[in-house]
């Protein structure tokens, strides 16, 4: 493998800056769990299920855009691609804040879809730059003080939300219930959707604001066929394909990212519903993501001092889908406040999932790096596609069967993608 020829001390200003973009996107991705109760509340909606268009909306735009994105960042740069995805994002905010003031749902939707257009950019550039700054092997470990800025983020994101826009909220179902007239109904619901306005604004600044600086920065344009070039030892002949669907690893990791995905949101957006099928208040809910990013905070410091001199990026992943599937179960034979509890530790599964799959995924893909990144991209669309089927079956069925199935399922998969899977079309040289 050719390595990027920086030294350490080169990369520190771009890790810097690389940082800073993974919190930005951690603070607003992070918004969607408390989101999916306000929506609910704003726009007075029935069922969890319409709820949860919030994240369908969301993260379907990296399914839609990332094939877009790759060839935008072939013409633009990494650095300039990063810059464009913060000006779309904040033109998404724009959209969301003023139309869910005025509680225009459908219109809403399409500005969250816009902010997951933004970020598919974003990512499609951001996460292989960080996984080919240095050496392949130790890519989990920059990925992971990269999750530790997300995750940072995602903490404060639920609860800077909540204070602002949930405050007495705990009541308001009951008041809209007991109006007098459709009119005080309403007036209720638009006095409440109005809290949304400013700090949309606020993001909507910093995000152009964001983008001006990573514009005029001195971070470094990579060459990623250069660098992520064919390694030695695990050949898979990159030189010798003619196309992404040529290299079965990254088919199955671009699998294993829709999957790790979903149980991803499902662990952080679907606690609140989750909670919410014991009867738990909403109101005290809302912050409940935070909780889960708390528990994948820890989960990416371990990482940080454990990849790879204790273990290795493949061992990590299985190690966290074994995790996965023990919490889960935890989940399921438990009840209440407890069944909560196993659902938030998933945050601490899920933390090394992510920066294992993406070196694992994208490992000598050389002049087919950026493609190959968008396609790893177009699967953060299983946090739109899980989420929703749990919303739509929990009503239906027992609430914790649907999440044990639908939750196993992934985690088995990613516990196979950990051994055989990320293997496979490697030929050993």
């Amino acid at each position: 493998m050719n390595v990027n020829p920086a030294t350490p001390k080169s990369t520190v200003g771009p890790m810097i800056i690389i940082g800073t973009l993974f919190f930005i996107f951690g603070f607003v991705t992070w918004l969607n769990g408390p989101l999916i109760t306000f929506v609910k509340l704003a726009f007075n909606l029935d069922t969890f299920a319409k709820a949860f268009m919030v994240t369908t909306a969301f993260y379907m735009a990296y399914f839609f855009l990332a094939l877009p994105s790759s060839w935008i960042l072939e013409r633009t740069g990494m650095k300039k691609g990063m810059a464009l995805g913060l000006f779309v994002m904040a033109i998404g905010t724009f959209i969301f804040g003023t139309y869910a003031t005025q509680r225009n749902y459908n219109i809403s939707l399409v500005g969250l879809f816009v902010i997951g257009s933004g970020l598919s950019l974003l990512q499609t550039a951001s996460n292989p730059y960080i996984s080919i700054l240095g050496p392949i092997e130790t890519a989990a470990r920059r990925i992971s003080i990269m999750g530790i800025c997300n995750k940072l983020a995602g903490i404060l994101s639920p609860i800077v939300i909540s204070a602002l826009v949930f405050q007495g909220v705990g009541d308001l179902e009951t008041r809209v219930a007991e109006a007098s007239s459709y009119e005080v109904q309403e007036g209720i619901l638009n006095e409440f959707a109005a809290k949304i306005y400013m700090p949309y604004m606020v993001m909507a600044v910093i995000l152009v604001l964001l983008a001006i600086w990573v514009a005029k920065s001195t971070l470094p344009d990579i060459n990623a066929s250069e660098v992520n070039a064919e390694p030695v030892g695990k050949a898979v002949g990159a030189k010798e394909k003619t196309s992404i669907l040529q290299f079965p690893h990254l088919l199955l990791g671009a699998l294993c990212i829709f999957l790790y995905v979903g149980v991803e949101v499902m662990a952080g957006d679907a606690i609140g519903a989750y909670a919410q099928g014991f009867n738990i208040p909403a109101a005290e809910t809302t912050i409940y993501t935070s909780f889960t990013l708390g528990a994948m905070l820890v989960g990416y410091v371990i990482g940080l001092f454990t990849i790879p001199k204790i273990i290795t990026q493949g061992q990590a992943l299985k190690i966290s889908a074994i995790l996965g599937i023990v919490f889960t179960a935890g989940a399921y034979f438990t009840t209440g406040y407890t069944s909560v509890v196993f659902v938030a530790l998933l945050g601490l599964a899920n933390a090394l999932i992510w920066p294992a799959i993406w070196p694992l995924a994208i490992e000598g893909l050389g002049k087919f790096t950026e493609k190959g990144s968008a396609l790893l991209v177009m699967g953060i669309a299983g946090g739109a596609v899980i989420p929703q089927l749990f919303a739509s079956f929990k009503d239906k069925f027992d609430f914790q069967l649907v999440f044990l199935i639908l939750m196993g399922l992934c985690y088995l998969y990613i516990l196979y993608y950990s051994g055989p899977g990320h293997k496979t079309g490697k030929r050993q040289a």
